[in-house]
Order: structure tokens, then C-alpha cells, then sequence
């Protein structure tokens, strides 16, 4: 029932996304029915203006190639078409040889089977075998069935690549940026959450193995702005000009720059390893102890600025511009924790190397952090 719950939450949220405003949620809900309006379109002329028995060849392969770009949409069809060729030819020839329906698809089914992990075919090999099935199992076998079957396949194929490319086609711009200011976002509450905890000053194992369990989340955020990036630029490719006046692309068609991905990949693995030396440290089965007293709480001031500055990041990412100057209140305090850290790292080399070797370590990662996140006097 939870998970049921969940689920339903889940649907519920991301209906009300898409009647708020423009979003990826909206993105989907538009794609989802152009696909249905493609594959409508395709039997209206495939079946209903051409009476064409064989018609469901055309709503199917348009229905599958409104693809979530224009070029992947060619790619596919081209991948598709040729599959569906193959398999309408090998099916029918089976059936000319052994004269029967089980011998040919036993004779046909398992070729185009092995056929169907061909890299030139991609994902589209199975509709090679699923052909096959379509052809034999539909009827007598003839050249004039043959052709029906390829010239609806080509049907759909144009229908299903026009509809996506002429009727707002996708440009997903929108989902590097919200990826990249999500990411940011979530950099920056991890940082906060630890900061409160340690400024608390009561965390135990079970509390690090949390951070832990935040940062690895970073980890997936990451690779969902990788896979937004890669969509992104692929959707750029074939919707220019005319097509892409056809639909508003946000912030001026203007992407972050991939350097950003790598910047924020790098704050990725600064505060996982930085969670991971805090985790260390309160292991009873490790050398190293954490850091106590008045170094604690200003490195927990200091992981807190820089929170606020992923924070700030990600709010100015969703306005469109990048890396948000501080202001000058915020960066001298951060520059002030800063030597107070260091001072405080100098007193506790005299206290013994299991202290120091993890407030070093920490200090280190929020160096790093503070170097990728705070633009220095050439930032932007």
C-alpha cells in the first residue's frame, strides 16, 4: 500500500507540473501525444483514405518512431525500416520453402532472432523477429501481402519522423539547465545537513551513514545531468531554423556550458569523499577521531556558506546566467573560517595525529569545494 501510495503521489505531482507550467513533465505529456496523434494520422491514411487490409503496419511504426528528438526519430526509422524489411523477407521466404506456417516460423523466428543484436540495426532489431510473426501468422503469404507490408512500414515511418519534427518539435534545453540547478540544489543540502549535525554536535555512525546515503544520490543526479546534456545536444541536431521557431526554447536556446557538468562533477566527489572522512572518523575500528571543540563549528559555519553558495547557484541557473557573484559579506566570512580553520589545524598537530589528520582532511575537501563553488576575482 505504500508503495501504491507513493506511486499515485508521484502521478499526482508531476500532473499538476505539467498544468503549472512548461517542464519536463510537459515535455513528455506533449510527446506522449503526439505519438497517439501520429499513429491516428497514419491509419486514417494508411487504412481509412488507401483501404489498405494491411494497415496496421503504419500506426505502429509511427507510433513508435515520435522518438524524444527529431534525429534520433530518423535514426530509429532507418534502423526500423530496414528490421521490418529483413523480416517481412526472410518470413516470406520461409513460408515459400517449407509451404507451412510452424516450419517457417520455426525456420525464420530464430535468424532474426539472432539477428535482432546486430549493432547496425540498435534497439530496433526485434521488430525483425515481431514482423516475421505479423507476416505469417496474418494470412497467406504473397509478394503483393510483401509489398503491402513495406510500403505501410514506410508510411508510418514518414508520418511518425514528420509529426515530431513539424508539431513542436522537441528541443531539451530545459533539462540541462533544471538538472544542473538540481544538482547544485542537492550538493548544497547535503552540505547544510552536515553542517547542522556537526554543529550539534551529537552524530554517531548512524548519522555518517546518512551523509553517505546523501551523497550517493548526488552520484545519480550526476549521471541524469549527463544523460539531459546528451539528449540536449542531440536535439539540437536537425531543428533548426524553421522547426525550431515552431517551439519556445527557454533562456534563449542558450545551454550551460559542458564545462559546467564537469565543474559540478567535481563538487560531486569533493562531498562524497568528504562524508566518507567523516564517516572514518567515527569509526571505533579506525585510527582517526574527529575534530572537537571550537575547529568543529567553524568548519560547520564554513560548510554552510558554501551550501548557501550551491544554493544561490542553482536559483540563478534556473533564471538563466551562471556562477552568481557572493556578496562581500558572505566571502570574507568564508575567508575568515577559512584561517581560523588553518590556525586551528596548527594547534591540533600539537594534540596528536588522529585529529589532525581528519581535520586536515576535511579542510582540504572544503578548499576544493570552496575553489569550485565561490568564483575567485575573474569569475563570472
Amino acid at each position: 500500500m505504500d508503495t501504491v501510495r507513493r506511486e499515485t503521489r508521484a502521478g499526482w505531482d508531476a500532473l499538476r507540473a505539467a498544468w503549472n507550467g512548461p517542464g519536463r513533465e510537459r515535455d513528455l505529456v506533449a510527446q506522449s501525444l503526439k505519438a497517439a496523434a501520429a499513429a491516428v494520422l497514419a491509419w486514417v491514411v494508411g487504412g481509412v483514405w488507401m483501404g489498405d487490409p494491411l494497415a496496421l503496419m503504419a500506426p505502429w511504426v509511427a507510433l513508435v518512431l515520435v522518438q524524444a528528438t527529431v534525429y534520433s526519430s530518423l535514426v530509429q526509422g532507418a534502423r526500423q525500416f530496414g528490421a521490418i524489411c529483413v523480416g517481412t523477407v526472410l518470413a516470406s521466404a520461409a513460408q515459400a520453402i517449407t509451404g507451412d506456417t510452424t516450419g517457417a516460423l520455426a525456420l525464420s523466428v530464430p535468424v532474426l532472432m539472432l539477428l535482432a543484436n546486430w549493432s547496425r540495426f540498435g534497439d530496433q532489431g526485434i521488430y525483425a523477429a515481431t514482423t516475421a510473426l505479423f507476416t505469417l501468422t496474418a494470412g497467406s503469404v504473397s509478394m503483393a501481402g510483401v509489398g503491402h507490408r513495406v510500403g505501410q512500414a514506410a508510411l508510418g515511418a514518414v508520418i511518425g519522423v514528420a509529426v515530431n519534427a513539424l508539431v513542436l518539435p522537441p528541443v531539451h534545453l530545459r533539462d540541462v539547465r533544471e538538472n544542473l540547478a538540481a544538482l547544485a540544489r542537492e550538493a548544497g543540502d547535503v552540505l547544510r545537513i552536515v553542517a547542522a549535525d556537526l554543529r550539534e554536535g551529537e552524530w554517531d555512525a548512524q548519522t555518517a551513514a546518512g551523509w553517505l546515503s546523501a551523497s550517493s544520490r548526488l552520484d545519480h543526479r550526476l549521471e541524469a545531468l549527463r544523460s539531459a546534456r546528451r539528449w540536449s545536444q542531440e536535439s539540437l541536431r536537425l531543428t533548426y531554423g524553421p522547426l525550431r521557431r515552431l517551439h519556445r526554447v527557454p533562456h534563449g536556446g542558450a545551454l550551460p556550458p559542458v564545462d559546467e557538468d564537469e565543474r559540478f562533477g567535481r563538487v560531486t566527489g569533493h562531498v562524497a569523499a568528504l562524508t566518507r572522512a567523516l564517516a572514518v572518523s567515527v569509526d571505533d575500528n579506525r585510527t582517526p577521531a574527529p575534530p572537537q571543540g571550537p575547529a568543529l563549528g567553524a568548519y560547520a559555519r564554513l560548510l554552510e556558506l558554501i551550501g548557501e553558495a550551491c544554493h544561490s547557484e542553482a536559483d540563478s541557473l534556473l533564471h538563466g546566467s551562471v556562477r552568481p557573484r557572493l556578496d562581500k559579506e558572505t566571502e570574507e566570512a568564508m575567508r575568515d573560517l577559512h584561517q581560523e580553520l588553518q590556525e586551528k589545524l596548527r594547534r591540533h598537530a600539537g594534540e596528536g595525529a588522529a585529529h589532525t589528520a581528519v581535520l586536515g582532511t576535511l579542510l582540504l575537501q572544503a578548499e576544493n569545494l570552496w575553489a569550485e563553488t565561490v568564483p575567485d576575482d575573474g569569475g563570472q
